[in-house]
């Protein structure tokens, strides 16, 4: 999640808006988010009647090995049995996506869920939905970005051929995709960027789940940086997450994390201010019900958004004066959620 906002002073790009989430709302990041978000109660109400030797209980699908979601029974308290969705209002604070620092209160809608070949993951952000921010912060109600959207499908290769191509610990293969949009209120405050690769799930004899992506990015608009228009660079991405336990009153907590990497740019060599690479890492715990959940974030930034950290902005601030890049540090995200 990041923060669109106006135009800089002295016609600078808007700083890019990112999911908290990724695929991550940080869920994501990924079929392995989607997994790791189906409740678990389920499981734990199986076991306490094991263990009681009670009467026999309806067993419903729980996580499985893999990163995508499983299908729901017929019983399932959710709309679809495997397009699932959630609604969460999200507090941001230190995010460093753009050139200055936002702090934002925002309204997230995301869905995920596996059917066939395709595993599909995806996020519309409506920043500023609160009307509260920080100085740096704009959105859809003050001329800012109205939406921001990430969108990322992988489409399974075993399936697509019908053949098991499972070697090592990989155990399926995806051509994968992830194309975020920026609807900002001019071509200068609008982001229209695709990610296209190969990616992976891997087998790791745990609970653990763990999948990479690799891909080359094509960027059309990016708040009018120098690489517009172009074949730029590339993103490694690294997804992961952890079921840590279900508690007696039926809620579970679950650890997802993810990694972006973007390596192989020229924009660093066109701006001082820019770089050819940047690394962004965020930690997710969701503590979360049937329907309810909360969520707890904390994403750390290198160069967050190709901005150069430590270096002077080539623009003023929103009161004029020059500034120093702050793209290297913790931001934090703090959420609260209905899934159905």
């Amino acid at each position: 999640m990041v923060t669109d906002r106006t135009s800089e002073p002295g016609g600078a790009p808007s700083p890019l808006r990112q999911p908290v989430m990724t695929r991550s709302s940080l869920l994501a990041a990924l079929g392995v988010v989607a997994a790791a978000l189906v409740p678990l109660q389920a499981a734990h109400a199986q076991q306490s009647a094991d263990e009681e030797s009670a009467a026999p209980v309806i067993e419903q699908e729980t996580p499985a090995e893999g990163p995508t979601s499983p299908e729901q029974t017929a019983d399932s308290p959710y709309l679809s049995d495997w397009y699932h969705q959630n609604l969460t209002a999200i507090g941001s604070k230190n995010i460093r996506f753009g050139p200055q620092q936002v702090d934002d209160i925002y309204l997230e809608y995301e869905f995920f869920g596996r059917k066939g070949p395709l595993d599909l993951y995806g996020y519309i952000d409506f920043p500023k939905f609160f009307g509260v921010g920080n100085g740096a912060d704009s959105g859809i109600f003050d001329n800012g970005s109205p939406v921001f959207m990430e969108l990322e499908p992988k489409l399974s290769i075993d399936d697509m051929v019908g053949r098991d191509l499972s070697v090592g610990p990989v155990k399926e293969w995806f051509v994968a995709f992830d194309y975020i949009f920026d609807w900002g209120h001019n071509t200068e405050n609008r982001q229209n960027t695709l990610y296209a690769g190969l990616g992976a799930d891997f087998d790791t004899g745990s609970p653990l789940g763990l999948s990479l992506n690799l891909y080359k990015r094509r960027q059309w608009e990016n708040y009018g940086a120098a690489n517009e228009h172009s074949w730029d660079g590339y993103r490694a991405q690294l997804n992961y997450s952890y079921p840590l336990g279900s508690f007696d009153n039926g809620a579970s907590l679950v650890y997802v994390g993810f990694t972006n990497h973007d390596f192989g740019s020229d924009l660093g060599d066109k701006d001082p201010s820019r770089t050819n690479e940047s690394t962004v890492a965020t930690n997710v715990l969701l503590y979360q019900f049937t329907h309810l959940r909360f969520m707890a974030v904390a994403r750390y930034f290198h160069n967050g958004g190709q901005w150069n950290d430590g270096v002077t902005a080539p623009f003023p601030d929103t009161h004029g004066d020059s500034f120093e890049l702050r793209s290297t540090g913790w931001g934090y995200y703090f959420g609260v959620g209905w899934q159905f």
